[in-house]
């Protein structure tokens, strides 16, 4: 299983994951994400981060977003979980284990929904998109970073089969979940581009 692998392979690299070049990477995709969040949503009160794996992106959200009352984020890995929450360094971020597919939160809880690399791994990305399309109130803003281009196509008939690993894919799954205004920015490189929505 797919999903069972990617957790596990997450979890194993929890305590390094900010260290080194990937940590480095990774760090700038967020950094780049918070802009993007913050240009779509300027002054969100209400923000949960998918897959948040350490909480670096949230908690750079968290020091930008005085206003904000709660900062939230949910990732499968437990491991992630606990590296975020021992780092975390503001009182307001809440950190949870959990999938995509079953976010704990009544519906229209948040204004800004952010994910940053981690929908490559969601196990039904359709319900995943459902479920943050849910949870975010109406004209709340979805900030999706990740793995989208026409070069990825052969990888949808190995590993990555029925994954949207393109621009267009994601575009579709994203208008089904009820998200429009839909708007590609590069983030990293030439293969991490994040979408913008708006419910």
């Amino acid at each position: 299983m797919a999903r069972d692998r990617d957790v596990a392979a997450f979890g194993e690299r929890a305590q390094g994951y900010d260290q080194g070049w990937r940590g480095r990477m990774h760090h700038q995709i967020a950094d780049r994400t918070a802009d993007l969040a913050l240009t779509c949503v300027p002054a969100p009160k209400r923000i949960l981060d998918v897959g948040c794996g350490t909480g670096h992106l949230l908690g750079q959200l968290a020091a930008r977003t005085p206003q904000a009352q709660v900062l939230a984020g949910i990732d499968a890995a437990p491991a992630m979980i606990e590296v975020a929450r021992a780092a975390a360094a503001d009182d307001r971020l809440r950190f949870v284990a959990g999938t995509a597919e079953r976010l704990p939160w009544p519906a229209t809880t948040f204004d800004l929904v952010v994910s940053t690399t981690s929908f490559d791994h969601w196990a039904d990305q359709p319900a995943g998109l459902a479920e943050c399309s849910r949870v975010l109130a109406p004209g709340g803003g979805l900030v999706l970073a990740d793995l989208f281009s026409a070069l990825l196509l052969p990888t949808l008939l190995a590993g990555r089969r029925g994954k949207a690993r393109t621009r267009r894919r994601a575009a579709h799954l994203l208008t089904a979940a009820g998200l429009h205004s839909l708007q590609w920015h590069r983030v990293y490189a030439v293969i991490i581009q994040a979408v913008t929505a708006t419910k």
